[in-house]
């Protein structure tokens, strides 16, 4: 057990009991208890499984391989629309959890195998998100811009694609992708 963990769980506020019977049933199943992006992450022979996440209406368990479950309690869920291999479990209270256990071991250990097979996610191509329109008149007008872009880690290229291509209004992505020009010709990705 971490320190940084028990300080994030005294910290938690109104999921601390949730957050503290999450952390039992995660290192009870024989996970590896680390500290990574600032949250309580669990592992198993290196490889990230689970994070235990708060937010304001809900907590929530999140699978790094979540889409690979079988799910057959029907609970995991999309975190978001790009989400691609991450799913969650929600609860709001820690009597959920109670009722659940069983199935959120299962659920673990089922995690705990997908990684031992060596299973991967199969992720949707750079190249198959779309390039918006005002993304690529820039390119044009600057081609140091497309060069520093198509240097990017796929990652990075797919944050700002997304980032860029949720704007609904034609100046509000030509105001974002102005902001970002510098950080893309530094080679940092929109969170860097």
């Amino acid at each position: 057990m971490i320190p940084k963990v028990d300080e994030f769980i005294r910290k938690a506020g109104e999921w601390q009991k949730e957050f503290e019977k999450l952390r039992r049933i995660l290192l009870d199943c024989g996970l590896t208890e680390e500290w990574k992006w600032n949250l309580p992450c669990y592992t198993f022979q290196n490889s990230n499984i689970a994070i235990i996440q708060g937010f304001k209406n809900y907590g929530a368990l999140m699978f790094f391989k979540g889409v690979l479950l079988k799910d057959p309690k029907g609970i995991l869920i999309q975190p978001g629309e790009n989400s691609q291999a991450q799913r969650q479990i929600r609860f709001s209270n820690v009597q959920e959890i109670d009722e659940m256990e069983d199935s959120l071991r299962a659920y673990i250990l089922e995690a705990i195998e997908v990684e031992k097979a060596g299973l991967q996610v199969n992720f949707k191509e750079t190249k198959e998100y779309n390039i918006p329109e005002e993304l690529q008149h820039k390119f044009d007008e600057i081609p140091a811009l497309k060069a520093a872009f198509e240097a990017l880690t796929p990652g990075r290229q797919r944050g700002y694609l997304i980032y860029f291509s949720k704007a609904k209004q034609s100046k509000t992505r030509v105001s974002r992708i102005e902001k970002y020009m510098q950080h893309i010709l530094d080679g940092r990705g929109l969170k860097d």
